[in-house]
């Protein structure tokens, strides 16, 4: 089954094609796409994890962290396969 994202990147709509066996996730996919270092982004992520008492401030983190690179709009599609 295919998947695909779809983001903007300086507001510049983009889709690529997505795989569980190359990203940990859709954020790691995006930047590799766009060529975005995300090495100190990492630590800084699992350094709030270990300090925050819920999943709510990793989230408000990426999401801040991810608008201040550049990306918005990211969405993650699955195709159905078609029933004949």
């Amino acid at each position: 089954m295919a998947t695909r994202i779809t983001y903007k990147f300086k507001n510049q709509a983009k889709e690529i094609n997505f795989a569980y066996d190359k990203f940990h996730d859709i954020y790691e996919a995006v930047a590799a796409a766009e060529g975005v270092d995300l090495t100190q982004y990492l630590m800084m992520e699992q350094q709030v994890a270990m300090t925050s008492k819920g999943s709510s401030a990793v989230k408000d983190f990426r999401a801040k962290e991810f608008a201040r690179f550049g990306f918005s709009d990211i969405y993650y599609h699955k195709d159905e396969p078609k029933k004949s």
